[in-house]
């Protein structure tokens, strides 16, 4: 759909027994499928290992937005990139390279992303943007989900509107987006939403993607 919005699911808490039949349902109205990957060691959480990850990149309907919570992600972003992630996003800090790799990831064919958790000052990464497609601004600590929306990240998502500039980039928010959090989010400049627990949580996921959709839409 790529558009100027765009609601990206997070498949993070829904049932893997039923992964594929849950995607199905909302793949027509989303734009990505948001696949958080994590291994316990940068966050405190564990999902899905490689093999398993490149099957639901292989098998996905729609484009897979691949969230690397992980350490050594300089080496394992690559690996994504190599099997047809859309897009890899790499947090800033557990790259030791961040510049390289990001380059690399572009090179084979994916948007390359960067994410700051809660804590991480945009001002120290400003020269970083020419390297990225997006830029993931947590609105939570990474590592659960069904997460409060921390609603005094909003001040970075201003500020990281204000250094991209004109620059074709995107801005995500990834952490508590609900119909109340998604306006807040799109006033302060995002136009890309993770969206997890609001979504695989409602009657009708596909509706309720839609719904934010045209929230965000809204203003």
């Amino acid at each position: 759909m790529y558009n100027d919005l765009r609601i990206t699911p997070s498949i993070l808490n829904v049932d893997h027994s039923i992964l594929n039949a849950e995607i199905a349902r909302i793949a027509e109205d989303s734009d990505l499928i948001h696949l958080d990957i994590m291994d316990n060691l940068f966050v405190p959480n564990l999902t899905w290992d490689f093999a398993a990850a490149e099957e639901i990149i292989r098998n996905c309907p729609i484009p897979i937005d691949a969230h690397l919570m992980v350490n050594d992600v300089d080496r394992i972003a690559l690996d994504y990139a190599r099997v047809g992630a859309e897009s890899v996003t790499i947090h800033v800090e557990a790259s030791d390279a961040p510049i390289q790799t990001l380059k690399e990831i572009r090179k084979l064919g994916a948007r390359a992303g960067l994410a700051l958790k809660p804590g991480t000052d945009i001002e120290n990464y400003a020269d970083l943007l020419s390297n990225i497609d997006m830029l993931l601004i947590m609105t939570v600590e990474p590592g659960f989900g069904g997460q409060k929306f921390m609603v005094e990240m909003m001040q970075k998502v201003r500020r990281s509107k204000e250094l991209i500039g004109d620059r074709p980039i995107w801005i995500q928010v990834d952490g508590g987006v609900s119909m109340e959090t998604i306006a807040i989010a799109r006033e302060a400049g995002a136009d890309t939403f993770v969206a997890g627990s609001a979504v695989f949580n409602a009657p009708d996921p596909a509706e309720m993607v839609r719904m934010l959709r045209h929230r965000a839409g809204d203003l």
